[in-house]
């Protein structure tokens, strides 16, 4: 069994005494929750981007929360995304009280299958919420000319995408500009820059923008800001029902720097992404990710598919036993306990005619592969030349032991 000390990890945060003076320096300001520095990180942000609004909220999840909600999202309307992403994107759609309207992937790029899109499409469809799945961007040009056609908004879950670029009419742009309509950000420790937890929405649509500051802060009237900095008894009041989704200044004093990192760190990625390539191309039916032509991932990930005469659990076992971590493809949230009823979600086919949930589901076969037949390797701006050389040879000799 490998020293636990000695095992290589999957993902670590890039975090220095830089970050630890910016908390300090939101600390010793006396304000720390949402007030100067998130107003800071939200136009640095959104600078980086080239969105015209940023807006800073607790976690991606709430992110997505929000972006429905200002788009109209309501109890009884359909939501077409994936499957196959963390559970979180699937959840943001039930918080609105919609169905979430499973489409299947592309098999080389783990992305939404835009082909897919319109036959799911009713009268119910309020939305479109594709995911940029570990950092590689989706077919943006496919899903926007669909939800053009069809007049609906597109959403999205950019959780892990923060740095990845998408060609996009003949010039290459950073995801969140937005390509779609809004963009959702994640700031977990698993992603590319962290605050430790975290999210950001960005907008080109300043009523959307100003209905995302309300409902962060219980629909609350009057900024805090403005509030401190009057000179006169003032009064907030509640003009909707909102939610606690607001983020502190302690957290976004920590992201400003991490922003600031992030050139370097995608840099990174993309090098040790390049070298995993190389790495594993003597390892028999070992598929490593795809960049299609139209985009730049960030790598906030490195997911390869396994050969098919190899156990996905055996060849991680042998791994952690070589001292490498690894995670299992991505999930399906239709396989999950509090989905697999089949009643809170749909795959777009007829009543038992996919096969759900004892089966597998027939609409989404290249979901469940990729869930079952991939794994993410270590990757992460600290990882060593040595150690991705371990990390390819535990690979090599785990597939082997099949």
């Amino acid at each position: 069994m490998s020293d636990i000390r000695k095992t290589i990890p999957v993902a670590l945060p890039l975090l220095d005494e830089r970050e630890a003076e910016a908390a300090k320096r939101a600390i010793m300001s006396g304000w720390v929750t949402q007030g100067p520095e998130v107003a800071a990180f939200e136009k640095e942000f959104a600078d980086y981007v080239g969105s015209k609004y940023a807006c800073a909220v607790s976690s991606c999840t709430t992110a997505l929360h929000l972006a429905l909600l200002a788009v109209g999202v309501k109890p009884g309307d359909e939501v077409v995304t994936v499957s196959h992403s963390f559970i979180a994107t699937a959840n943001s759609i039930v918080y609105c009280g919609a169905k979430p309207v499973f489409v299947d992937i592309r098999a080389e790029t783990f992305n939404i299958d835009p082909d897919l899109i319109e036959n799911v499409i009713t009268k119910s469809t309020r939305a479109i919420l594709c995911v940029h799945q570990m950092g590689m961007p989706c077919d943006m040009t496919a899903i926007t000319d669909i939800a053009r056609k069809k007049g609906l908004p597109v959403v999205e879950d950019a959780a892990c995408a923060i740095g990845s670029e998408i060609l996009w009419h003949d010039n290459w742009e950073k995801v969140g500009k937005p390509q779609g309509d809004i963009a959702c950000f994640s700031f977990h420790p698993r992603k590319v820059i962290t605050t430790g937890d975290g999210g950001m929405i960005t907008t080109d649509n300043k009523e959307w923008d100003k209905l995302f500051r309300l409902l962060r802060v219980h629909g609350m009237s009057m900024d805090s800001s403005v509030r401190h900095r009057s000179g006169n008894v003032s009064f907030e009041s509640y003009l909707d029902l909102g939610f606690n989704y607001r983020m502190t200044d302690i957290q976004a004093s920590i992201g400003r720097e991490q922003l600031g990192r992030l050139p370097k760190i995608v840099a990174r990625r993309r090098k040790l992404a390049q070298r995993y390539e190389k790495l594993l191309a003597d390892i028999p039916g070992v598929i490593p990710p795809s960049e299609p032509p139209y985009v730049r991932s960030n790598w906030q990930s490195y997911c390869v598919r396994l050969p098919e005469r190899c156990d996905q659990v055996k060849v991680m076992q042998e791994m952690l036993d070589l001292g490498v971590s690894t995670r299992r493809g991505i999930m399906c949230s239709h396989r999950e306990p509090a989905y697999i009823n089949g009643q809170t979600w749909s795959c777009g086919m007829g009543p038992g005619d996919c096969g759900c949930p004892t089966g597998g589901c027939k609409a989404l076969r290249e979901s469940e592969i990729a869930q079952d037949q991939s794994i993410l390797l270590p990757l992460y701006h600290q990882l060593t030349e040595e150690e991705q050389h371990r990390v390819a040879q535990a690979l090599k000799t785990a597939c082997n032991a099949g």
